[in-house]
């Protein structure tokens, strides 16, 4: 009787458990994404895999597009409204240049998340949600680690793209808690396209300053500025936000003190998701709060757990 009781049980929970959403269910939905940037560069392309992936597993069709030109941003926007798109997610780098663009979307009945930038302002730009990680928590986070490590004196913190909100948060995070004195030092937008101009520059700056640490805000720059910081033969100690695998390496190596790891293949996964599940079952997640894909922190004592995943375009 009790192994009869145990199969109806089983039976029962299998039945509850059974997945209402599949790709069938769902239907015919489409998605926009627009973010700040070239999709192409090593970072973006690891969020449009994540978007990619969830797009696949819930049978949606998905557009990914990119610009570092905000209005051409928000014109990507409006572009998905004309389209009649289900859902869109953005990077809120400049907001201002985007609330135009989203208020259209929110009067054409279509929901918009953000994803990347705009931790702070997605609320006031009319996203429903935002994913990714609290910029000036991981700046802070970047200082106290670097204080950790007997780094005293000034710490360069080298912003590309000086537009960006979230790029001005991280080096007023690192402010926050660095003990000694943070000089925040400019290169163009275009750094990644000029690495040997960017190369100089911050190579000047170790030739004619006492610099005790660099801090960048992305991969390319970051090793770009190790190749700097090896030339002049510095004894300045980088760290960086975010991971490739060539980070990775320079991070066991010794030569890159600690990467800030804020899970960009997430920030890509979950827009999608919850854009379809918003459109699907109305759900709406946070409760006004951001959805948090970091800060976390790879150094040498955990870079080997997190390289294969970043060879195949997941971290």
């Amino acid at each position: 009787m009790r192994k009869v009781f145990l199969l109806v049980l089983v039976a029962l929970v299998t039945m509850t458990i059974a997945p209402l959403a599949t790709a069938q269910d769902i239907g015919d939905i489409r998605i926009g994404v627009v973010i700040h940037n070239d999709p192409s560069r090593p970072f973006w392309t690891v969020v449009h895999n994540g978007a990619r992936d969830a797009a696949e597993r819930f049978g949606v069709h998905l557009t990914f597009v990119g610009s570092l030109d905000p209005l051409e941003q928000a014109q990507f926007v409006e572009d998905f409204v004309a389209a009649g798109v289900d859902g869109i997610a953005v990077s809120l780098a400049n907001p201002d240049a985007m609330k135009g663009a989203i208020a259209l979307a929110l009067e054409a009945g279509i929901p918009v998340v953000s994803l990347n930038s705009g931790n702070n302002h997605f609320i006031e730009a009319g996203a429903l949600m935002h994913f990714g990680q609290s910029e000036v928590v991981a700046g802070e986070g970047a200082g106290l680690r670097l204080n950790g490590l007997g780094v005293m004196g000034k710490v360069l913190c080298v912003n590309h793209q000086a537009a960006n909100i979230a790029l001005d948060e991280r080096c007023r995070g690192l402010e926050n808690t660095y003990a000694g004195e943070v000089e925040r030092l400019d290169v163009t937008a275009t750094a990644a396209d000029d690495p040997v101009g960017t190369q100089n520059t911050i190579q000047t700056k170790l030739l004619t300053d006492d610099i005790h640490g660099v801090l960048t805000l992305n991969p390319v720059i970051a090793m770009i500025a190790l190749r700097a910081i090896q030339e002049e033969e510095s004894d300045a100690t980088l760290a960086t936000f975010d991971l490739t695998p060539d980070v990775l390496e320079a991070v066991e190596a010794g030569e890159i003190a600690f990467a800030i790891d804020q899970q960009q293949y997430l920030q890509g996964y979950l827009p999608v998701v919850f854009l379809v599940l918003n459109v699907w079952n109305a759900n709406v997640a946070g409760g006004g709060l951001p959805i948090l894909t970091g800060p976390g922190f790879v150094d040498a004592s955990n870079a080997a757990a997190v390289v294969e995943y970043s060879a195949r375009g997941t971290r």
